[in-house]
């Protein structure tokens, strides 16, 4: 680099935390100046709400400083983002404060939107009705299934895209062991409803998981698109009228992108996300700004595998950028995600823009069993944590688990 260049980085939570790690170790303070900006000073492994409501994690747990996460030499900013400015090139602060930039990175994830569901956030709220997809809301759901003995589950998801896709199927399915150890299974009934036409996006994957709801005795109702919550009434209401009751509702609400997107003239779109090319990372908006995560628009899962992958295809990218380089088009769409079954058991998923979960075994031929449930994936998604915060974080590589999808282990002809 010829003089120092300024980099802006929007979100401190997993995408935006292992970027600015690997940026750090890529490039000396003298070259470059990092600056990080978040709402708050409270990082979550995400993952870890699931088991919230269960007693299987506790806030502690799951909760860390953002700033401790970030290497030294990385400037930290707690405060909301106004806006930004693609023409002149700066991000305004809610304080006033202003980071010039000579590239940005988008990381600021996903936001939930209860109040765009007519109802959802009135009577019975956190009463009867609730959300395990941030604290507070798995917090409350814990209390609430220690004393719920009999009645209708209902796990309903809005609509997608909705971060971790496969955490709603999660839930109903730690629910059914739940309610088994507790002794109560056969005086509960639990429903999915979701707006899919079956259990789950991708075809194989979906019919798997839609025989596991029938072993566990789940109702699973699909293309189903709710319109309103009745918490009083306890009941939803499809768009065509139809109702699914409930004597305890757990929503997943609309999802969209951060608050001051809608605030920044050119960066997002209707929803709030950032267009995005499907294999630079590079966004279609400006040539330097990029995105990582949920934030982007991209067909891929909003997964936190997803942004694992993703950030090694694009520290190349901004790598090349800075340096007046071509951009590599390599991301393939790369996610896989460990589906929590019950009873100590998880499946398995990996897949592509291309190419749907597949059964075999993951990353090769010798590997973690796909699209079937074993001990060793509840192993797996359990160890995951602790390489969340020292690896993932930290901006490390797992030798042997590049970011393209691995097609080795694959039973295709068996699909």
């Amino acid at each position: 680099m010829e003089h120092p260049k300024n980099f802006v980085i929007l979100g401190a939570g997993t995408g935006g935390t292992l970027a600015a790690n690997r940026l750090r170790k890529m490039y000396p303070e003298s070259d470059l100046q990092i600056d990080v900006v978040d709402q708050d000073n409270d990082h979550v492994y995400q993952p870890g709400l699931l088991f919230v409501p269960f007693g299987l994690a506790f806030p502690d747990e799951i909760v860390r400083p953002r700033d401790r996460q970030l290497h030294d030499g990385i400037n930290y900013h707690e405060n909301p983002v106004e806006k930004v400015d693609i023409e002149d090139n700066k991000v305004t602060l809610e304080n006033g404060t202003e980071l010039a930039y000579d590239a940005l990175l988008i990381a600021t994830g996903s936001v939930l939107e209860p109040g765009e569901t007519e109802g959802l956030t009135d009577t019975g709220w956190m009463e009867s009705v609730f959300s395990f997809y941030d604290l507070p809301g798995a917090t409350a759901l814990a209390e609430k299934l220690s004393t719920f003995r009999s009645g209708r589950l209902v796990i309903n998801i809005i609509d997608m895209p909705i971060k971790c896709p496969v955490a709603p199927l999660e839930f109903a399915f730690l629910a059914d062991w739940f309610f088994t150890e507790n002794g109560v299974r056969e005086d509960i009934s639990i429903t999915y409803v979701t707006p899919l036409d079956g259990a789950f996006t991708k075809p194989t994957a979906s019919a798997t998981l839609a025989e596991l709801l029938v072993k566990k005795n789940i109702e699973l109702v699909t293309e189903f698109n709710t319109g309103e919550v009745d918490g009083e009434a306890k009941k939803l209401i499809g768009y065509d009228g139809t109702e699914v009751e409930f004597d305890l509702a757990v929503v997943i609400p609309l999802h969209g992108g951060a608050a001051y997107v809608h605030d920044s003239p050119g960066l997002g779109d209707e929803l709030g996300f950032i267009p995005t090319d499907n294999q630079t990372l590079q966004s279609t908006v400006a040539d330097n700004v990029f995105v990582l995560g949920d934030a982007a628009d991209i067909p891929a899962s909003k997964a936190g595998s997803v942004t694992h992958f993703e950030g090694e295809v694009l520290m190349e990218n901004i790598e090349a950028f800075l340096e007046g380089k071509p951009l590599e088009a390599s991301y393939d769409g790369h996610a896989n995600c460990f589906i929590e079954t019950g009873f100590s058991k998880a499946l398995l998923i990996d897949f592509n823009y291309e190419t749907e979960p597949l059964p075999g075994h993951y990353p090769g031929p010798v590997g973690l069993p796909l699209l079937k449930e074993s001990r060793l994936n509840h192993i797996g998604k359990l160890m995951f944590q602790s390489f969340y915060w020292h690896g993932l974080l930290q901006g490390r590589d797992v030798p042997g688990l590049g970011p393209n999808m691995p097609t080795s282990g694959k039973h295709t002809a068996d699909a």
